[in-house]
């Protein structure tokens, strides 16, 4: 799995983050998703402890706050859906200026915002402090479907190869004057998206063969590495706990108010 696949994401370092193992890591984040995802919404000061760990977190792993955040455009979809929310959504009503607003819809675009927000953040400090290679061998650690596994490996393989071809058909268009600015330039967008698509697969075709001449038997060496040490463990997992208590806390102030 050679080549610059991935490195767009990865930022090197080597901080402790970077340095733990890669299926560590993953477990962490899955373990701070779910305690985040798991807080009451109700719980402003539990979002503010969250949002305090994760930050720890980024400043240990000395990855700049000014390539994660212009990153975190991922999520700009969840964000529109959240602003319509408390126009769209059913129940009581309450007036913010000259706005009458659902309540319901207000706390779910909070939830959502919040939520999504940390939940983006963290996934995108796992993906600047691991690169793909290492990611996919994490994930092989973990005992994923193996076919699974294979498949986005050969993803991360030949998705420069994939985004280098676009791009040259898209100079290509623009060199025979193509500007593509009103929707009659769609028919030539999805021509050019269905030649892609056939470019791609026999491409795949040739690399199947390819694999079969070098007597590929149907496995893939993902490098699963060895086993992590404890201490690895305890680093990686301590923000997930100290999350998980405090969405503990947080549920059972809730149960009991």
């Amino acid at each position: 799995m050679g080549g610059p696949h991935g490195r767009s994401l990865h930022v090197a370092g080597t901080s402790v983050v970077h340095r733990l193992p890669a299926h560590v890591k993953v477990v962490a984040l899955l373990v701070f998703v779910g305690a985040v995802v798991a807080t009451p919404r109700e719980a402003f000061w539990a979002y503010g402890l969250h949002a305090v760990g994760l930050l720890t977190a980024i400043v240990i792993s000395t990855v700049p706050f000014r390539v994660l955040l212009p990153r975190l455009v991922i999520e700009l979809p969840f964000v529109v859906f959240a602003l319509l929310m408390p126009f769209v959504a059913m129940g009581p009503q309450t007036q913010v200026g000259p706005l009458s607003l659902s309540v319901a819809g207000l706390w779910g675009a909070w939830a959502l915002l919040a939520k999504g927000t940390l939940g983006a953040l963290a996934s995108l400090l796992l993906a600047a402090t691991t690169s793909a290679t290492d990611l996919v061998g994490g994930l092989a650690r973990l005992r994923l479907p193996r076919r699974l596994v294979e498949i986005l490996a050969f993803m991360i393989r030949y998705l420069d190869v994939v985004t280098g071809e676009l791009r040259r058909m898209r100079i290509a268009r623009e060199s025979r004057g193509f500007a593509g600015r009103s929707l009659a330039a769609w028919p030539v967008v999805a021509g050019s998206a269905g030649a892609l698509f056939i470019r791609s697969f026999e491409r795949g075709e040739r690399v199947h063969l390819a694999m079969l001449s070098r007597r590929y038997t149907g496995e893939l060496h993902l490098g699963a590495g060895p086993s992590a040490p404890e201490v690895a463990w305890v680093r990686a997992l301590a923000l997930p706990t100290v999350a998980a208590l405090v969405a503990a806390v947080a549920i059972s102030m809730g149960v009991w108010a």
